[in-house]
């Protein structure tokens, strides 16, 4: 039987696991420590404030955050990312040894391989299944919170801080701004006031939105919409009751609306529904159908990629670099690129 989990915060557990490790050499440490403040980073950036909340899925979702360059600011090489983990992995096991994580959690960190593609994760959102979880939130969800997340991730394909700094004063839905000839959204950096963007300055951008689009975030703004100032006095697009949403309640709403039971349909891994605990909230992510927001970006960049739209425009609209998204968000097969080029060569 294990033993029962304790409380801990995971700024007091790296402090605990360090103190722990008088032994190694101060080169060891200082590496240690650089690599465990980007963990504790991510956990104030993901709202994780207990040690106890962390699941395999967190773990892969951190290696994502930190491969492209969450913390440092730069894309991580495989080598790098590599010690990163390691190091994680080895503060879990010390984690388990003292309640704070289940025992075995140190095993399912995700430790890339040295071969310069295994770092590269192929879960996606499919852009079809996308498109059905959009039509099935405005059918039976309109304008809510939750239908307002997943048509944004959805359509201008940004991360999901960069939806969450969304202020009110961001958006243009009449199209009224000068040089403006429709609706569009501005992704501002405000590191001041807790929304910065990923990469700063140079993630600045609009984005154009469809008319459907901005009437659908009017409808939510004069509805639903909790009428909220964050903590710092800003009025953020989308709120909770108890001011700007989290990063977390963003990814448990992808969470929610990618299970297919959730939407009445039935269970593609013949699981009893009624007995299955990736029904219960908290363990939503446990589903093998439950995508995270990161998989809806990249399924967004495949449905460019497969409407042979522009790359360079594609890479401005998503703040990515075209080798980024060809290496971590473009997930076409190679039957889809095959067919492509035969429409290109028209054979």
């Amino acid at each position: 039987m294990s033993a029962q989990l304790e409380p801990l915060p995971p700024s007091e557990a790296v402090d605990l696991y360090l103190e722990a490790r008088d032994d190694a050499a101060d080169q060891t440490l200082d590496g240690q420590k650089y690599r465990l403040r980007a963990f504790v980073a991510w956990c104030d950036e993901e709202g994780i404030a207990n040690m106890n909340d962390l699941s395999g899925r967190d773990l892969y979702a951190y290696r994502v955050w930190r491969r492209e360059g969450g913390y440092s600011g730069e894309e991580l090489a495989t080598v790098t990312l590599r010690g990163d983990m390691a190091t994680l992995r080895a503060f879990l096991r010390f984690c388990g040894d003292i309640d704070a994580v289940p025992e075995e959690l140190f095993d399912q960190v995700p430790l890339p391989r040295m071969d310069g593609e295994a770092d590269v994760s192929d879960s996606t959102l499919d852009p079809d299944r996308a498109v059905e979880i959009v039509d099935y939130l405005e059918r039976f969800e309109y304008a809510s919170r939750r239908h307002i997340i997943v048509l944004l991730l959805w359509h201008t394909g940004c991360r999901v801080g960069a939806l969450r700094a969304l202020d009110l004063g961001d958006l243009d839905l009449e199209g009224e701004r000068p040089r403006a000839d429709g609706p569009a959204i501005h992704f501002v950096h405000r590191p001041e006031t807790d929304t910065p963007l990923k990469n700063k300055e140079k993630s600045e951008r609009w984005n154009a939105i469809s008319g459907h689009i901005a009437d659908v975030l009017d409808d939510y703004i004069h509805g639903p919409r909790d009428k909220v100032t964050d903590e710092h006095g800003r009025a953020p697009l989308v709120t909770t009751r108890n001011g700007r949403v989290s990063v977390s309640a963003c990814r448990d709403t992808l969470y929610r609306v990618t299970r297919p039971c959730w939407r009445g349909e039935g269970c593609p891994h013949d699981r009893d529904i009624d007995d299955c605990e990736a029904a219960h909230y908290s363990k939503m992510s446990t589903c093998p159908s439950s995508r995270s927001p990161h998989d809806v970006r990249s399924g967004r960049v495949t449905a460019h990629r497969l409407a042979d739209e522009d790359r360079s425009l594609v890479s401005d609209r998503m703040d990515a670099s075209e080798d980024i998204l060809d290496k971590h968000y473009d997930r076409r097969s190679k039957r889809q690129k095959a067919e492509q080029r035969r429409r290109l060569f028209d054979l």
